[in-house]
């Protein structure tokens, strides 16, 4: 796949959630995770199993002011908004990262609005945060991981990818 990504959480304040979204990340191969406002230590996210703080890096930031993304990497904020898109009718960005609402609150106003996009699972009510984020990363894992389109009827066998061909080199101008 090419591209990377991140997850974080805004203002989270349950381990439990913490913990699980974190390991989730890392279960989806996330290049790193972040908190924004943390109400809880990292110490006390003991449903981590995975141990993914050792795997990848791990921010802390005070606020959404004081984040620092790599450049050309687009925050998405996941939430339940009048003017979120839709997550199957979302385009990922190759450079995302995704940042999730607190358990019982949404995004902070001033994270929500340095979001350049935000989406929102097509659900009847708002679910658990680690579920949100299990199934935003496989969406994203779907339409950019290089899967082919999804057969129109049930028995109709998936298509098969082209047979890769070896062309001659690409060569490129340099600039002056």
């Amino acid at each position: 796949m090419r591209g990377y990504f991140a997850v974080g959480m805004d203002g989270v304040s349950k381990p439990m959630n913490l913990g699980n979204l974190l390991r989730i990340s890392h279960a989806f191969n996330a290049s790193f995770f972040f908190t924004l406002n943390a109400q809880v230590k990292l110490s006390d996210a003991q449903s981590d199993t995975s141990r993914a703080d050792r795997q990848m890096p791990f921010y802390q930031f005070e606020s959404v002011a004081d984040m620092r993304v790599p450049q050309g990497c687009e925050l998405v904020g996941v939430e339940i908004t009048d003017d979120a898109v839709e997550l199957p009718r979302f385009k990922h960005p190759l450079r995302a990262a995704y940042v999730f609402g607190a358990e019982r609150l949404s995004l902070a106003p001033e994270t929500l609005k340095a979001c350049k996009f935000t989406v929102r699972i097509p659900t009847r009510f708002s679910i658990n945060v680690g579920m949100a984020g299990a199934i935003v990363l496989y969406d994203r894992l779907i339409s950019l991981g290089g899967y082919p389109g999804r057969p129109l009827r049930p028995e109709a066998p998936p298509p098969l990818p082209p047979e890769h061909t070896w062309g001659g080199p690409i060569l490129r101008k340099r600039a002056k």
